[in-house]
């Protein structure tokens, strides 16, 4: 039923038209009156109402599957995503917020039977979506340095925030999770990432009237235009404080955490979509006397692209059944190892899925040929949006650096973990003749990689910590495929793809110039070829 209903919602080419409608802002209605009021696509209403009924966020919390939930849920939202029409980026940051509420309940009960039942409902008439304002003029990852909204005491126990957000995605949600910091009674703040606390408000009261709340412009962006996002003012907006003082980034952990895995899991259906797209145009088109499935390279190029979709899959839906051990399943050795790894891996597959995606979505753009170049075919938008992955929610440089803090942080028994877990995931391939080279390819390089890691010296980890993440993702995905290909009911195009995967290069760590490249003379060079024949800053 869900998947006939999408599928139903796609092929109609006027309701996808309207989900992909340009949105518009009214800041001044005909009287003179500030309203801000959004006018989206027509269809943005439908596909709220369709996550609603078919329970998008509600079937990750009722549990009905017990510890396979989450990966029902993430499977759905793969499915979902690519005809969306971009509403999985609020489903998303409702699922965030959803399980950052679920967290805090038990010091925040109010806030979580207000909020919590209507994120989770089944019913269109109370589905509640949430934002996630994080973003402000100073703009990026660093909230610590980035975040001026303030906060200020009331009697009630509310707080009046009074800041700038510069970059709110789903700005049409009802509620959201902000960062601001306390203004004490001398009027000081608390500078730097201990200043920080964690709101809750309502966008706008029963009335409909915005929360003292000021859209200010709609961002032009590259893509994504038909999602809400917007600058606002935050002047005096009603807010409660739902984490401890000073805890604020603690407290968004778990929305970072579903967030980025709904990133790496969108990036995953988009390049699913792209390539099912340009396989089924390879049986239709003709060139050179022939059917594009016909010519050798093109069909070597397509399994390119199928090969990286399926690794990037596993790997998502294997984060998902992960999650799900974790909260259903107690406690244990075997579940606190694997709780390190997914510290580890969620960030890996955010920044390695995302810059999959962009690369096999282009690649498919080719497939096409000049058609792929047009708007009309939605092709080129497919593109734009794929391309946003790879930024929000941390871009590829500051996820590694996440990857560098998880691994310091647990002072190394992540790495342990992760050495540990791809050790006993390939060990079903040493019966499977077929999988010796990529099993010894895998291991090699998962030892090569974490030796080559352990003798840099402190000052060069940060320099090749992109480097270092890749081949972790390429590693642990190689796992995964190789594991994946020893199931019983595994087919022959799963072992051919394990193979594949395994013969490319799993350790670009090692072997993209190795320690000639990762020397203090060649970051000091880096930095010399970088700005040679640069003569003087910008004036913009």
């Amino acid at each position: 039923m869900f998947i006939s209903r999408l599928i139903i919602q796609y092929v109609n080419d006027q309701t996808y038209l309207q989900i992909c409608e340009v949105i518009r802002l009214e800041q001044i209605d005909a009287w003179g009156k500030r309203t801000d009021k959004l006018i989206l696509s027509t269809a943005w209403p439908q596909m709220k109402e369709i996550a609603a009924e078919e329970g998008m966020i509600a079937c990750g919390y009722e549990r009905k599957f017990d510890e396979w939930s989450w990966l029902f849920q993430i499977s759905k939202f793969y499915l979902f995503e690519p005809s969306g029409g971009l509403f999985g980026c609020p489903l998303a940051m409702t699922n965030g917020a959803a399980k950052t509420l679920e967290v805090l309940k038990d010091k925040h009960s109010w806030v979580y039977d207000k909020a919590f039942s209507r994120m989770i409902s089944r019913d269109p008439n109370t589905f509640w979506t949430s934002g996630q304002w994080m973003t402000e003029k100073q703009g990026g990852s660093d909230v610590a340095r980035g975040t001026e909204t303030i906060a200020v005491p009331q009697s009630d126990g509310s707080y009046k925030l009074y800041g700038y957000k510069w970059f709110s995605s789903s700005t049409d949600a009802d509620i959201s999770l902000t960062l601001a910091r306390i203004v004490a009674k001398s009027g000081s703040v608390i500078e730097g990432t201990k200043g920080l606390s964690l709101f809750y408000l309502e966008v706008r009261d029963e009335n409909g009237i915005m929360n003292n709340i000021q859209m200010l412009k709609l961002k032009n962006k590259l893509g994504t235009k038909q999602l809400p996002t917007a600058e606002l003012l935050i002047d005096g907006a009603r807010a409660f404080k739902i984490s401890e003082d000073g805890r604020g980034v603690a407290s968004m952990a778990n929305m970072l955490t579903m967030t980025r895995i709904h990133t790496a899991m969108g990036a995953a259906s988009s390049m699913r979509r792209m390539v099912n797209l340009a396989r089924d145009y390879s049986t239709r088109r003709k060139a050179f006397g022939k059917i594009l499935h016909q010519h050798p390279l093109h069909v070597n190029t397509l399994a390119f692209m199928e090969i990286e979709t399926r690794a990037a899959t596993i790997l998502v839906l294997e984060i998902a059944r992960l999650l799900g051990r974790q909260e259903v399943l107690g406690k244990g050795k075997e579940l606190e190892d694997e709780a390190e790894v997914l510290r580890l891996i969620v960030p890996l597959a955010k920044l390695y899925v995302s810059k999959q995606a962009v690369s096999v979505v282009s690649e498919g753009l080719e497939c096409f040929g000049g058609q792929g170049y047009i708007e009309d075919t939605d092709l080129p938008r497919m593109l734009r949006d794929t391309q946003v992955n790879a930024i929000w929610e941390g871009t590829t440089n500051i996820l590694s650096l996440d990857v560098l803090r998880a691994i310091t942080k647990s002072s190394g028994t992540v790495l342990k973990c992760f050495h540990e877990d791809v050790t006993r995931r390939i060990q079903a391939g040493r019966s499977n003749a077929e999988l010796q080279e990529a099993l010894t390819a895998v291991h090699q390089s998962v030892n090569n990689v974490l030796g080559f890691a352990s003798k840099l010296s402190p000052g060069l980890v940060e320099m090749v910590a992109r480097d270092f993440a890749f081949s972790l993702a390429r590693i642990y995905m190689g796992a995964l495929l190789l594991e994946h290909a020893c199931h019983t009911d595994a087919t022959q195009m799963d072992i051919v793809t394990a193979k594949r995967w395994c013969e490319k290069d799993l350790a670009p760590l090692c072997t993209q110039g190795g320690h000639k490249n990762f020397t203090q003379k060649s970051m000091e060079q880096n930095l010399a070829l970088v700005f040679d024949g640069y003569l003087h800053p910008s004036r913009l």
